[in-house]
Formats: structure tokens, C-alpha cells, sequence
């Protein structure tokens, strides 16, 4: 080999160790550390193999150049051949072959003519060229080694060529040493791959644990958690491909998509540390249970006590030999009974919770706990206590004020929690996006009551993302999932309110981002006919 071919040989090594060190998808990373070694060896085949944890290697990706085969990488085309085991069923290494003797032994293997070899069995390569033709000559088989010294992978090539006379050679010397300079690179290159996929794994797996402790805190908010990314994801993916009105710049990188599916799975993160009590308040009268029935049996002494009085009147009348119109007592009797019968279902709906309670059902139950009963200790009580009432009287849903301030407070919690951790640089975001999903467009929202400017696209999406699941959610506690048809005549509202982003609503419309969702994973039930020129006119 001349010298400046060998120079040039080495400049191309260190052009591929850059490009290798850049890579950042492990087959693509595979791909090119293969097709490197046959460019630098001028081989006509390529294999690399990684050890696997059951003691067997397996090939990961094949080319050979001559007769067009490439399997595994870009090709999209599974590798059609088994693992081979390093060791055989009496525990006894297998150092028959070329590729399992360099990875126990952990030492390169050049083979100038694998037909005049007796060192190794090729057998399996004598079958395979026979059945196409081939002629398998010349083999270099290279470890691959991580940064601790164990064995990782083999590089092995096949059929060296010479560029002149178009012959097959043998691996040279210098070639040996070309490749195994560059396995040692690529052993780095995809070790440091392999550990950035494991952390980041790791990540997802830790993010999700996180979600499936909030679903066993509260099933009502773990699919929540699970839900929300998805739509996120659609949102975002129809923003991404949209060319019209003013969010047609908004673009995603991989990096990007990875940085917003994150924050989506941990946008809910602080409410881990919300009590039970105020995430699972099923009606407006629960603490650690419904105390409706409390109430009910006060009114069974009201009823009692009703009961007693007619009987009273009708004693008397007898004992003071003075007439009574019975009729009239016991009509009035069961006119009571039924006034308190009554009372009491409407006292049961307004347990329930409601999107709007009126300021005259507020005005009854007012009226209600005015009646008096006798308690156990004789004294003359409300009906219903003060806090009774104030719970009674919630306008919209089963919280109080303050019970609502703690479940808001959830996302101040998460976002300290996402703001004490040390997101790698293409993650930074996380916090900003997950923290911004409650803010309005208006500066009406929460916690920081930002505005639309001061908000990334990527929150807003999230903020449609979150309210478009809690109303469709069928797992709430206090509701049943509504109709697509009200849910989004909910979010039209609040896009005319200018609380959602009014251009990425438009596209969740006319991408029908909502109706890809709901036919996935709405009940049937849920999805009805939507007028979606209504809905962009509102």
C-alpha cells in the first residue's frame, strides 16, 4: 500500500470517528460504522455482530456489496439468521467459529482463504455459497470493546479487494489495524449510545412511574396523565404539518417532540402530594365519606317527630273529649312527609355537583337547613350545620374555595418539583411547558396569570390538550364524560373568552385532531355529529 493512501486511509478514520460521535440513532449508528469499515478495508462484505446477554451473539446488520444483500439498518429488512451461542449446552466455548472465537478470546481474526482453513468451521459459509454462487475468501473479525474492556460486538469483513485488479486479497496488515482503530471508535460511539438510550429509558420508565402513582393515589386522574400526552402529541403533529394563519412557522425537531411529550406526561406531577380527599370529592358533602346519609337520618327525626305531634293532637282530643278532624291532621301529616321527602332529593342533587348551581336552589338550601330537629342530647338544632350548607351551596362542581386552592396549587408544586431537577439541555423547557398548561390567553389563567405572547405554542397546545380530556373523561369522580358535540361547544367558548389559543383550537377543528382521539378511545356513546363551521364562527 502506498503511503499516501494509507494517509489518506487515516484521514478518512478520523472523518468517521467525528461522524460517529454525532450519530445519534443506534441502527443508523451501526449502519455507518459498517459501511466506514468496508469503505476503509475496500471490503465487498460486512457484518456486525453484538453480544448478547444470554451468552449468544447476533447479527445486527449485513451488506454485501457484490450481491446486493443488506439486511437490518435502512434496509428495513430483517436479518434472517439465528443468534449464535458462544458456549454449548455443557457450559464449553465455542471456538469453532470465526466470530465467537474473537469475542472469547477478545482478539482480531484474519483469515486470507477461509477454503485452505482448517482453524475454524465454515461449513455454514461453504452451504451458503453453494446455494448462491458466492465465494466467501478472505475474513477479518474485530472486537469491539466499551470503555470498560468487555467485549461488546464484532466487526468482521469479508473479501478484501484489490482496487487495481479487481481481485480478492487478503486483509493486509495495515487494513487489520485500520479496522481495529475504528472498532475501538465505534465500540465507543455506540457504548456512549447504548448508555444515552438507557438513561433516557430510564427517564421515560421514571416519568411513568410518576403517572402510575398518581393513577393508584386517585384512578380519577391516571389516565389523565396517560391521556394528555396523546393529545398533546396529535395537536402538536397537526400544528407541525399546518401551513396557514399565523402559527404556519411553528416547526419540531425530534428533540423537540421528545421535550413536549415529557412535559405532557409530567404536567400533573405535584399532585402526588394532593390529599385523597380533595382529588377523589365525589359530591359536595364528602370528606372521608358522603355525609348525605348523616342529613337523611335528620330528617327521618324531623318525620318522627311530625308523626309524634299528630298523635299528640289526636290524644288530646280524646282525653279533653273535644272533636278533632282527623282527616285534616293526617293529611297534614303526610303533606309533611312529603315536603321532607322532598327536601331530601333535592338536597341529594345538589350533592352531586353541577356545571351551574342556580342562586334559587342556593336560596332552598338555605331555607332547608332553617328547620329544626331535637338531637341526641335534647337541644334544638339547624337542619344543617353552616359548613353543611357551604359545601351544599358550591355554584359549579364539588369544591369549595379553599378545597379548589389545593387542587390548584398542584401546579405550583409541579413546577417546582420539574424546576429542582437537572434536565439535560434538550429538555430545559420541561418546567416552562407542564407549568403553563392552566394560563389563559387573557392573563386570566394561573398560576403566573401570564398572557398569550408570554407563552410557547407548546403550553398552549397543552392547555387545550388537558381541558378537552377532563370533559371528555368518563373515570371523574363527580361527572360522566360529555358528548364531543358539548365539549367542544366548552372549548369554542373559551376560545371566544380567550382562554385557549383561538389558532391551534382552529386547527384541532379542521384537522379533526378531537375526532382522531375520540374514535380511539371515546366511548361510542360520546361521539356524535359536530357542526365544525359552527364551532370556528362562534
Amino acid at each position: 500500500m502506498h503511503q499516501h493512501s494509507l494517509h489518506q486511509r487515516i484521514e478518512k478514520l478520523i472523518d468517521i470517528g467525528i461522524s460517529l460521535s454525532a450519530e445519534k440513532d443506534t441502527q443508523r449508528l451501526l449502519e455507518k460504522i459498517l459501511l466506514s469499515a468496508k469503505l476503509i478495508a475496500s471490503a465487498d462484505g460486512g457484518t456486525i455482530y453484538t453480544v448478547q446477554d444470554d451468552n449468544t451473539v447476533r447479527i445486527e446488520i449485513m451488506h454485501t456489496t457484490s450481491m446486493g444483500i443488506s439486511f437490518g439498518g435502512s434496509s428495513d429488512k430483517p436479518v434472517p439468521f439465528r443468534p449464535i451461542p458462544l458456549y454449548d449446552k455443557k457450559g464449553k466455548a465455542n471456538n469453532n467459529m470465526v466470530v465467537t472465537f474473537a469475542v472469547l478470546n477478545d482478539t482480531s481474526v484474519n483469515i486470507a482463504d477461509a477454503y485452505n482453513s482448517d482453524i475454524f468451521d465454515f461449513s455454514g459459509t461453504r452451504e451458503f455459497d453453494k446455494k448462491t454462487g458466492y465465494h466467501s475468501t478472505s475474513f477479518l473479525a474485530v472486537p469491539m470493546k466499551n470503555h470498560e474492556g468487555d467485549v461488546i460486538g464484532v466487526l468482521q469483513l469479508l473479501n478484501a479487494q484489490n482496487d487495481e485488479l479487481k481481485t480478492i486479497v487478503p486483509f493486509s496488515q495495515e487494513t487489520q489495524q485500520l479496522t481495529e482503530a475504528l472498532a475501538s471508535q465505534a465500540a465507543i460511539a455506540l457504548s456512549n449510545r447504548r448508555l444515552i438510550d438507557d438513561l433516557k429509558e430510564l427517564l421515560e420508565s421514571l416519568i411513568k412511574l410518576i403517572a402510575t402513582a398518581i393513577d393508584a393515589k386517585s384512578p380519577h386522574t391516571g389516565e389523565h396523565c396517560k391521556r394528555v400526552p396523546l393529545i398533546t402529541m396529535m395537536l402538536a403533529e397537526a400544528a407541525h404539518e399546518n401551513t396557514l394563519g399565523p402559527l404556519a412557522d411553528f416547526n419540531m425537531t425530534d428533540d423537540d417532540r421528545y421535550e413536549l411529550k415529557t412535559a405532557a406526561w409530567l404536567h400533573d406531577c405535584g399532585k402526588i402530594t394532593t390529599p385523597e380527599y380533595v382529588l377523589d370529592k365525589a359530591t359536595k358533602l364528602t370528606t372521608l365519606t358522603d355525609r348525605l346519609p348523616y342529613i337523611a337520618s335528620r330528617f327521618e327525626i324531623l318525620k318522627r317527630d311530625a308523626e309524634i305531634n299528630m298523635l299528640k293532637q289526636k290524644f288530646a282530643s280524646i282525653k279533653n273529649e273535644k272533636p278533632c278532624n282527623e282527616a285534616l291532621l293526617e293529611q297534614n301529616y303526610r303533606y309533611t312527609l312529603q315536603q321532607h321527602d322532598n327536601d331530601l332529593q333535592f338536597l341529594r342533587r345538589c350533592n352531586l355537583g353541577s356545571e351551574k348551581m342556580s342562586s334559587a336552589d342556593q336560596q332552598r338550601v338555605q331555607q332547608i337547613s332553617q328547620h329544626q330537629y331535637i338531637d341526641e342530647h335534647g337541644n334544638n338544632k339547624n337542619l344543617l350545620s353552616d359548613e353543611e350548607v357551604y359545601n351544599l351551596t358550591i355554584i359549579k362542581g364539588t369544591l369549595t374555595k379553599e378545597e379548589r386552592e389545593i387542587i390548584n396549587k398542584h401546579i405550583t408544586t409541579s413546577i417546582d418539583m420539574l424546576e429542582k431537577l437537572p434536565f439535560p439541555k434538550p429538555l430545559k423547557r420541561v418546567p416552562e411547558y407542564a407549568g403553563g398548561h392552566h394560563e389563559h390567553m387573557d392573563g386570566t389563567g394561573y398560576p403566573k396569570g401570564l398572557h398569550k405572547e408570554q407563552m410557547p405554542v407548546q403550553a398552549r397546545i397543552m392547555a387545550i390538550a388537558d381541558v378537552f380530556e377532563a370533559l371528555t373523561s368518563s373515570d371523574r369522580p363527580y361527572k360522566t364524560g360529555k358528548k364531543l358535540s358539548e365539549t367542544l361547544a366548552i372549548l369554542a367558548r373559551m376560545r371566544r373568552d380567550n382562554h385557549i389559543d383561538p389558532d391551534l383550537f382552529e386547527i384541532f377543528i379542521r384537522e379533526k385532531v378531537y375526532l382522531k382521539f375520540a374514535e380511539e378511545f371515546l366511548d361510542a356513546s360520546l361521539i356524535d355529529t359536530i357542526d365544525e363551521a359552527a364551532l370556528l364562527t362562534c
